[in-house]
């Protein structure tokens, strides 16, 4: 029997995703409205997450306890926070890009794995992806990401990640061929440079390489430097007759696949 497959978001990129009876909380930041420093010189200070979880504290105790394993695409602090490295069992598998090992393993984590490493687990197939956090001198100050691919047999799911339409996203498209993608939008930048996730235009762009796919947007109206808004993504969709091609999902939506 084909099991059933859903993504949830719960805010920003925290995700959690059920595929082939398996639960998986996918970059959480966990933390309360306004408990987080603002990100700073993109033109505003206002603090961070800028809403709540959807839910209240016994919802999210549920949710952590009942997740298989955790996925991280990167460590900065929107997509694994420490509310989340206190919250999380220390026992639940980890899997991340081979850069963060080692740090994860120092936040007390037991069961660290690189997707590298780990081609299956519990009849999903891993691959991992690059991308551009950005271009530039502010794209190498933001480090290594990843975008992770999760094949079911029923379902390939791309998530990209923290990453701006490059080489490596066009690259993962052809190559993995998802039947659902998981965009970061926001346009997130600083007040010098270009933006460092997606902006509108890049998930057209994303839709012109592959017209059949879902598309899923994500990583708005949160943070303080991701300036387009959830809105500013419909307007833009719209102008081009695209928004039926994307969804928007609000905090706590979960689309059933």
């Amino acid at each position: 029997m084909k099991p059933n497959n859903s993504i949830r978001l719960l805010r920003h990129a925290t995700l959690y995703i059920e595929m082939n009876s398996m639960k998986l909380l996918v970059d959480p930041m966990l933390s309360g409205k306004d408990q987080m420093d603002p990100v700073q010189d993109c033109g505003n200070n206002r603090r961070i997450p800028m809403t709540d979880l959807p839910f209240g504290p016994e919802e999210l105790n549920r949710l952590l306890i009942e997740a298989d394993a955790i996925i991280v695409t990167h460590t900065h602090r929107d997509h694994w926070d420490t509310a989340a490295q206190a919250l999380i069992n220390k026992n639940k598998p980890v899997f991340c890009q081979p850069a963060d090992v080692s740090k994860i393993k120092e936040q007390g984590f037991r069961h660290v794995f690189a997707i590298d490493a780990l081609p299956d687990w519990n009849g999903i197939i891993f691959n991992r992806t690059g991308g551009r956090h950005g271009t530039g001198e502010i794209g190498e100050k933001m480090g290594k990401v990843s975008g992770f691919v999760l094949n079911d047999g029923h379902h390939t799911i791309y998530i990209a990640g923290d990453t701006i339409w490059c080489e490596d996203v066009d690259k993962a498209l052809d190559e993995f061929k998802p039947t659902i993608v998981i965009v970061n939008a926001g346009s997130a930048r600083f007040l010098t440079g270009n933006p460092i996730t997606m902006t509108p235009e890049d998930i057209i762009k994303v839709h012109e390489k592959l017209p059949g796919i879902k598309i899923v947007a994500v990583h708005m109206d949160t943070i303080n430097h991701c300036l387009s808004t959830r809105d500013d993504l419909r307007r833009s969709l719209t102008a081009v007759g695209l928004q039926d091609e994307v969804l928007i999902p609000a905090d706590g939506e979960k689309i059933e696949l």
